[in-house]
């Protein structure tokens, strides 16, 4: 039963969804440890532009130069003609390039903290579906001989049925005998009207618990279902002091566990976010092809590649106060979780000293009832004989069935309890994980 409740879990299910986002968010953190690579393709359409030229504008423009060596006495004069021109516009630009930008300083004051922070997260969320399954379990035993608790009702309640029945033919052949009054026969009828009333709802708790455990194990109706214990079998005895059971709890503990790795993310993006007191370094490099290519003079409409390396070191005071404050956000979720894991530790000393407790009363509860079975069903069967002589009435044996229908009732409580405060002081104390084995 507890197997399959743990698997079958739709609340374990969905915290298996959790751990796969949680692995997501991890994926997407390895992936920030990549230099960021950008390519770019683009193609420019330049309005129509004209240049001033260069040189004289007039046709008949002309310069005097002497072709004699400098030095020359009275050189020679000729006039040179100067034609104007002017850089050619080129209206289509073409454009090709690749970038690689490489965080240096983000690799140990952000992207490493934000890895680890994702890495914890996704622990905690394994260890939460391994809590939801061992729950499951836990609650699947409960559910189970809660079950069996029901089913027991109805046997009393129904042996309750058979010897109220028996009580009222006494009580009739009693009057016929002129040895009890039609009172007693009244009363009688009337304690067998309230033994089948118990019946039915015997009956009805019966099948809603079952449904129950049904629900657990995500059972179809269709499909058979069986007790298959059996509660007068000897349970084995609770070794060990109370205090190692909380110690084993306080160690063992899923919960625990998972608050451990939510605090160690939440360290971790306290640590990146106060990435903002240092200067921010990177590296980048680019490739480019263009044409026309911006840093070649003058232009041409040919393809023409460059490169360029940079280097970049940036730090701005406004982002210490942002920083500072982030940093203060995460100390405090830390110190809240501090706290939860504190009333964790409180709670499951109090469950373990419940079901220790527990397990102790229903074991001496076991021997007890026993004894007060035996004293009962011995107390109805005398009761019966002497109102079959006339030396008892009707009050006498009805008293009698009540207190063996209790001892009954008494008997077959502490038998279930005894199961249920096992199965809780091993989910208290951790042992129930091995229903939810770590994947």
């Amino acid at each position: 039963v507890a197997r399959r409740a743990a698997q079958t879990s739709f609340s374990a299910k969905a915290q298996d969804e959790s751990i796969r986002a949680a692995a997501a968010r991890v994926d997407q953190a390895w992936a920030s440890f990549l230099p960021r690579l950008t390519a770019t393709a683009r193609y420019t359409r330049l309005s129509p532009l004209t240049n001033a030229s260069l040189g004289s504008t007039d046709s008949g423009g002309s310069q005097l130069v002497s072709p004699d060596p400098p030095g020359t006495p009275n050189p020679r004069v000729v006039a040179i003609p100067v034609q104007s021109f002017t850089f050619p516009v080129l209206l289509d630009n073409f454009l090709l390039q690749a970038q690689i930008v490489v965080p240096i300083s983000d690799y140990f004051l952000r992207i490493n903290q934000g890895y680890t922070a994702a890495t914890h997260a996704r622990d905690a969320a394994r260890i939460d579906a391994q809590t939801a399954r061992a729950r499951s379990a836990t609650d699947g035993k409960v559910a189970f001989y809660t079950h069996i608790r029901a089913r027991g009702a109805l046997v009393v309640a129904e042996q309750a049925l058979e010897d109220a029945k028996a009580h009222a033919v006494d009580a009739k052949n009693q009057e016929a005998a002129a040895n009890a009054s039609r009172a007693d026969v009244l009363r009688a009828e009337t304690a067998v009207a309230a033994a089948e009333l118990q019946v039915e709802r015997a009956k009805n708790l019966a099948q809603l618990t079952e449904k129950q455990v049904r629900i657990a194990m995500h059972v179809p109706d269709s499909e058979p279902f069986s007790l298959g214990e059996d509660l007068e079998a000897t349970l084995p005895p609770v070794t060990g002091t109370l205090a190692d059971y909380v110690a084993e709890g306080q160690r063992a503990r899923l919960e625990l566990k998972s608050l451990d790795a939510n605090g160690d993310a939440l360290r971790a993006q306290g640590k990146s976010a106060k990435a903002g007191y240092y200067p921010q370094v990177s590296g980048s490099g680019e490739v480019t092809l263009a044409n026309p290519n911006q840093r070649r003079f003058p232009q041409t409409a040919e393809w023409t590649p460059t490169w360029s390396l940079t280097l970049q070191a940036t730090w701005s005071p406004n982002d210490i106060p942002t920083s500072s404050a982030g940093g203060s956000e995460y100390e405090a979720r830390i110190a809240t979780l501090e706290a939860q894991k504190q009333t964790v530790r409180e709670g499951i000393e109090l469950e373990v000293v419940q079901a220790h407790q527990s397990i102790r009363e229903s074991d001496v509860g076991i021997a007890t009832t026993k004894r007060q079975l035996e004293s009962a069903t011995e107390a109805l069967r005398v009761a019966r004989e002497l109102f079959r002589n006339g030396r008892a009435t009707s009050t006498v044996v009805t008293d009698a069935e009540t207190e063996l229908t209790r001892a009954r009732l008494e008997a077959l409580n502490a038998h279930v309890e005894a199961r249920i405060s096992r199965a809780k002081l091993e989910h208290a104390v951790g042992r129930d994980v091995k229903y939810a084995p770590a994947e």
